[in-house]
């Protein structure tokens, strides 16, 4: 039986991309079989997906091989983004972090050509430190917007005292942060600001690696296993189930402008879709958010 879902739709920022509450992070696709990995980009696309991430990291640029493949069909009905800044080595060993302004005009146009298209809606640095040549990097994703080879940019990152230097300097667009039940870091004082300035939060991690919905308690970013448990159960108390409440505590913030999640199979994307359409209450929302302290960043401020 095939359900109908009812998506909403957010505003990037300044930009003129509108996209879907919840995003496809397109990591995991080379997980599965091709045939497997395009129906599930289907159904996706079915439900009101149009957001679709990727990097050029991911899988040394096959990752991207794959989305572009399967979204050239829909390519000017959706949202594609995908990142730049960690260079592999040649020798396929691992990866450097490289912001350069070279390096990204030349990275640009390999994306570009392994994701079959002639223009990326939302470049993202994969990273960040405060030592990067920021103005440098600003210059290369401004010249590739007058170029028009990308329409927007934006950021992934956690640290606040690279995303204000961003914030200050330049045009992005959206910053791409982990942020969930567990992971409260963003709520100090990012996503207020951010928000402020009219930039919006892409979240990523905002079932915080199934640690609040399916996988045992565990150690968590400052949190003991006991305090995660503690949450679990409450989470498993509500009428709603833990996926809807998890999905909807980060996307009930102004500053957020979608959820990307990762799918692996079809029914892990129905089951966040169903979630997704039974938005629980505030007061549940609002009970869970107290029981567990917000944790604070302690480095990178």
């Amino acid at each position: 039986m095939l359900y109908i879902y009812l998506m909403e739709y957010k505003i990037i920022g300044k930009s003129n991309l509108k996209t879907s509450e919840i995003g496809f992070g397109c990591m995991s696709l080379l997980k599965a079989p091709e045939p497997e990995a395009g129906a599930l980009i289907q159904r996706a696309i079915e439900a009101g997906i149009n957001y679709f991430d990727t990097a050029d990291l991911y899988d040394k640029g096959e990752n991207e091989i794959l989305v572009g493949k399967l979204l050239k069909p829909v390519r000017n009905k959706i949202i594609l983004a995908t990142k730049v800044g960690n260079q592999w080595r040649e020798d396929g060993s691992g990866w450097d972090w490289n912001p350069r302004k070279g390096y990204i005009l030349q990275a640009v146009d390999k994306s570009l050509q392994r994701l079959q298209t002639d223009y990326i809606d939302l470049y993202q640095l994969h990273g960040g430190t405060i030592d990067d040549p920021v103005e440098e990097t600003i210059e290369a994703f401004e010249q590739l917007v007058q170029q028009g080879k990308i329409r927007y940019y934006g950021i992934s990152s956690i640290r606040p005292n690279v995303i204000r230097k961003y914030v200050e300097l330049s045009d992005i667009q959206s910053v791409m942060m982990q942020y969930s039940l567990l992971d409260r870091r963003p709520e100090e004082e990012m996503l207020k600001y951010l928000h402020q300035h009219r930039i919006s939060v892409l979240a990523r991690g905002v079932l915080a690696q199934g640690l609040l919905i399916n996988k045992p308690a565990k150690d968590y970013l400052g949190h003991s296993s006991g305090e995660v448990l503690q949450l679990q159960q409450a989470l498993s108390q509500e009428k709603s189930s833990a996926s809807a409440l998890s999905i909807h505590y980060v996307l009930r913030n102004a500053a957020t402008a979608g959820a990307v999640i990762g799918f692996r199979s079809l029914q892990q994307l129905e089951d966040v879709l169903a979630a997704y359409n039974a938005k629980p209450g505030d007061e549940a929302l609002e009970h869970l958010a107290q029981l567990i302290f917000p944790n604070k960043y302690t480095d990178h401020r």
